[in-house]
């Protein structure tokens, strides 16, 4: 069994965490590989570094991501398209990716060694831009959403959309989120869209503060191509890719599908989407329930 660890923060309850998961597999036999960065910070690991998807051993059965859902959107940056299992471990605030807290991984450990686990699939976006933005086809991949919003200036941007070619609005607005269902709990949430369970085939097209009180969040099937052009009066935009932020020129045609690969996540068979919404959104908690 091959295994992969990653974590953005190294504080002292995930480097805890990261080394305790490393003495359970070595204890199993198993190969383990840790972020370059991260492995600096446990000596003595019986561990190899690696330092990018072209480094990842393609045979790599779980990739653990120590931290809160940032670390989880950021590991997509070595998984990619691979199809190689992630599962969080939680060790920072929300935790809607990274559901597993730490008083139950070493249960989640020994299921893992058992196969004791069931695997969800979550689409992600791939993005395309013409003229052709080279920092943007390296990674061209999103988890949670691409986004569009102004920059450098406090006037709204007008977003032309297409979906499959067919017109459907001019957007007048600070922005535009285009989520999928794992990331209707994100950006898309906060800007007023709907939470979608992450089974459903499909988009969410989500609005930034738009002028027209009767424009709403639209979704759509997850198998149509997105087009966005966006005008206004400064020279450029911003799009964010997650957690990721480039400045592109204004009238960049854009175009937003489904990759052709999707994540997929591990969680135990006792998790459902359903518990993380009412322990992370506090549902039930109102005294009239």
């Amino acid at each position: 069994m091959k295994v992969a660890l990653y974590s953005l923060v190294h504080d002292t309850i995930s480097l805890k965490i990261v080394k305790e998961i490393v003495d359970f597999f070595a204890s199993k036999g198993a190969g383990i590989q840790v972020e370059k960065e991260l492995l600096q910070h446990i000596p003595n690991a019986a561990a190899t570094p690696f330092d990018s998807h072209r480094e990842l051993d393609p045979k790599t059965a779980v990739f653990f991501a120590v931290g809160g859902d940032g670390t989880v959107l950021r590991a997509l940056h070595y998984i990619r398209e691979s199809k190689i299992p992630l599962i969080g471990i939680n060790t920072g605030r929300l935790g809607f990716l990274a559901t597993i807290q730490p008083d139950e991984m070493e249960a989640m450990l020994h299921d893992i060694m058992a196969k004791n686990y069931v695997t969800e699939e979550r689409s992600i976006l791939e993005i395309k831009t013409s003229p052709a933005i080279a920092e943007l086809n390296e990674f061209p991949l999103a988890l949670n959403e691409i986004s569009l919003s102004r920059e450098n200036t406090t006037s709204m941007v007008t977003i032309n959309t297409q979906v499959n070619d067919a017109y459907v609005n001019v957007y007048w607005a600070d922005g535009l989120v285009v989520a999928t269902p794992t990331g209707s709990t994100g950006y898309s949430l906060s800007s007023g869209g709907p939470i979608i369970a992450p089974e459903a085939k499909s988009f969410v097209l989500t609005p930034i503060a738009p002028h027209n009180l009767n424009v709403r969040p639209l979704v759509v099937a997850d198998d149509v191509e997105i087009k966005i052009h966006v005008e206004g009066r400064g020279d450029s935009h911003l799009i964010s890719l997650d957690t990721r932020l480039f400045s592109v020129p204004m009238n960049t045609t854009i175009s937003i599908k489904r990759a052709k690969n999707p994540i997929v996540f591990i969680k135990p068979n006792t998790h459902s989407f359903f518990d993380t919404l009412r322990n992370k959104l506090l549902w039930g908690q109102d005294k009239r329930n």
